[in-house]
């Protein structure tokens, strides 16, 4: 497991091209050739859910119980300047010395809450991404999430997935939730470990993911499969993208 210090990238928004939706149909029709041989992968976090409102609710909670009323009023939208905390707190108006008093305290605040079943029912979806899992199913193909969540978060992961209208895990029916059995568990080994399971489902035509490092993995591992990065933000990690990878913002196909 890593702490994120989430942070948006304009590097990486900058890779995006005109053409990006013509990828994700490309998918689609590549999915719906091989039907039920073909697997899907996605990543939850920032890939197909905005975390922003599991944020903002945890530093409001903070806010309110130190007595900070900057921090009570905190928003979703506080969070678009990046995804440092420090950032946000400065977003919501909270000065600089209240900000560095306040920080670790704040921190560990976020890390005891982030991390559970009852916060992350809080997130809202991706643009488009609800239809887009949909429309996998809609192929015949497999879809599996494939995330750093752990099992303790399974319960408001399906919660969130049913509110946001994502295809919900039905394993009889191909769709598969992957999680790290627990918190401690590191998000790349879990993620590396979660390759050989996709390739023993069939054939992997397509892997979404927002953070570089993962992404890079599926694209070494699946070269024939065409890794989507999602240009939303990740963990700060200096790593560069691998050619071949297709940047996208969202997943709405628009007309």
């Amino acid at each position: 497991m890593y702490l994120p210090a989430l942070m948006a990238d304009d590097d990486f928004k900058k890779r995006v091209r005109d053409d990006w939706r013509d990828s994700l149909r490309a998918i689609l029709e590549r999915a719906r050739s091989l039907s039920s041989q073909a697997v899907l992968a996605f990543d939850l976090d920032s890939t197909l859910f905005d975390n922003r409102p599991r944020q903002a609710r945890i530093l409001r909670e903070y806010g309110a119980a130190r007595g900070l009323g900057a921090l009570t009023a905190c928003a979703p939208h506080h969070w678009d300047t990046g995804w440092d905390m420090r950032a946000a707190m400065r977003a919501c108006g909270l000065g600089e010395a209240d900000i560095e008093a306040h920080f670790s305290e704040a921190r560990r605040f976020w890390q005891e809450r982030f991390f559970t079943s009852g916060y992350c029912a809080d997130d809202e979806a991706i643009e488009g991404a609800a239809e887009f899992t949909h429309a996998v199913v809609g192929t015949g193909a497999q879809l599996a999430y494939v995330t750093g969540r752990h099992e303790g978060m399974r319960e408001g992961t399906v919660a969130c997935m049913t509110r946001c209208g994502l295809v919900t895990p039905r394993e009889a029916q191909g769709i598969h939730l992957l999680m790290k059995p627990t918190l401690q568990e590191d998000d790349d080994a879990f993620k590396r470990e979660a390759h050989a399971r996709l390739g023993r489902m069939g054939t992997v035509v397509a892997a979404f993911d927002n953070e570089p490092t993962h992404a890079n993995d599926y694209r070494r591992k699946f070269p024939d499969a065409l890794v989507i990065h999602l240009a939303t933000d990740h963990s700060g990690r200096p790593v560069t993208l691998l050619d071949g990878i297709v940047s996208v913002p969202h997943f709405a196909l628009g007309a």
